[in-house]
């Protein structure tokens, strides 16, 4: 890991830059297969999961009997522990259900606003090197909650044509209505244009590499709606002398292992823990199963230190992290300062992968700086707010008046005139 002393601040842009191809190398790419997708529908998806994934399918949508299989294979203790999470995920998303709103704003004039679910969302959940099937449970229970009525999960098989049983395991539990063997940019495409396999939905959900990334980007080109363009994995921890350097190394190597293009970041004000941490790292590293990716990743990543709080806050701030640890003494700075982050977890014993599984929170967050425009996935993500108004005799009396003076400002006679003709027969 790079060690940086008291940056300058105008190095900070250079410094906090992601480890990610530009677009402009991926785009090329994602065009040409939404273009054959768009015009060659299930021959194109199968040409491309052939080419990436190495796999030729007789058939790419999962049945009930390769499900039940499925079932049979995870643990006794893990389909309890997903059972588990769920609860907890539930209670959470749960809760931010929220009711109608009713306003009389003039006499007569009623206006209200009632949320209505998306009919037809997408999921896409990464296979790989680490098939995520949290990320089923993190997408699946609030689109469930929320009412949606197509459910339809993409994921890329593996070498033997099948996907994670757990992956399958939690897709059924969640009411997941259709499980498509397919992933990558042809998965996205599939979800837009929709094929004979795969329906075309109306909004995107999910996390994936630069590729998928770029490719849900272009999605909302043809009407499709996206969560937000969560790309590769990233976390910011923020320490100082008070906090333990193997539990800030953990953390780091969790998000680390998650690709070779992950970025993990500490910002401390102590010089004695950043050296700490790096030792650490270097010796929980070398034990870890996913070494070879954590190591790549690792070396995209930096130890910053930073004269005081106010200072770092300012840097973390400007990076806007996906994931943003706080292990500080002056925690309620941080807590209270922060704008920019996707998730928060405070404290010595909140790692970050208690959001990534069991805690309740969403996982699904802005990655790439995002997190300054973006929320996380939550309830309302997979829902619309519609208002609605009715007016009365007297209603329309009270503000026909306002409305016909605008109109007629703006140039807009039949604006006017639509109201003028009621006004007319009341009078």
């Amino acid at each position: 890991m790079q060690i940086i002393n008291n940056p300058n601040r105008d190095s900070w842009k250079e410094i906090l830059k992601r480890p990610t191809q530009t677009v402009n190398d991926i785009e090329s790419i994602v065009n040409e297969i939404f273009k054959e997708v768009s015009e060659d529908k299930e021959k194109a998806v199968e040409k491309y999961t052939l080419k990436f994934d190495g796999v030729s399918l007789e058939s790419n949508i999962v049945s009930s009997e390769e499900i039940q299989e499925a079932i049979a294979l995870v643990p006794e203790n893990l389909q309890k522990a997903i059972k588990l999470a769920k609860s907890n995920i539930e209670g959470f998303h749960a809760a931010q259900k929220t009711s109608r709103i009713d306003v009389e704003t003039t006499k007569g004039v009623a206006c209200w606003q009632e949320k209505r679910p998306i009919q037809k969302v997408g999921l896409y959940i990464p296979g790989g090197t680490a098939p995520l099937f949290s990320t089923v449970l993190m997408l699946a229970v609030p689109a469930q909650i929320a009412g949606c009525k197509e459910i339809v999960l993409c994921s890329p098989p593996n070498k033997e044509g099948k996907l994670a049983p757990e992956i399958l395991f939690a897709a059924q539990l969640c009411g997941v209505t259709k499980i498509i063997k397919v992933g990558g940019i042809q998965a996205i495409a599939g979800m837009t244009f929709g094929t004979e396999s795969i329906p075309q939905v109306y909004k995107i959900f999910g996390p994936g590499n630069q590729f998928v990334t770029v490719a849900k980007q272009l999605a909302t080109k043809f009407g499709v709606a996206i969560d937000m363009p969560a790309g590769p994995s990233e976390l910011l921890v923020v320490a100082d002398d008070s906090a333990n350097a193997s539990y800030i190394a953990s953390d780091l190597l969790s998000q680390a292992e998650h690709g070779t293009d992950s970025q993990v970041i500490l910002v401390s004000t102590s010089k004695d823990l950043i050296d700490d941490v790096s030792k650490e790292v270097e010796s929980q590293l070398a034990v870890l199963p996913r070494k070879a990716i954590a190591e790549k990743s690792i070396a995209n990543s930096k130890l910053i230190y930073i004269e005081n709080d106010e200072l770092g806050l300012e840097l973390i701030d400007e990076y806007g992290p996906e994931h943003f640890i706080i292990c500080s003494k002056n925690e309620d700075l941080y807590i209270n300062g922060i704008s920019n982050a996707g998730s928060v977890f405070i404290g010595d014993y909140t790692p970050e992968s208690a959001g990534d599984y069991a805690s309740g929170t969403n996982h699904t967050l802005p990655t790439n700086g995002f997190s300054k425009a973006y929320s996380g996935v939550n309830l309302d993500s997979f829902m619309k707010s519609m208002t609605f108004q009715k007016i009365t005799k007297e209603g329309i009396l009270n503000i026909g008046e306002t409305i016909e003076l605008m109109a007629e400002a703006e140039g807009l006679q039949a604006h006017k005139n639509a109201v003028s003709i009621r006004l007319k027969d009341l009078k």
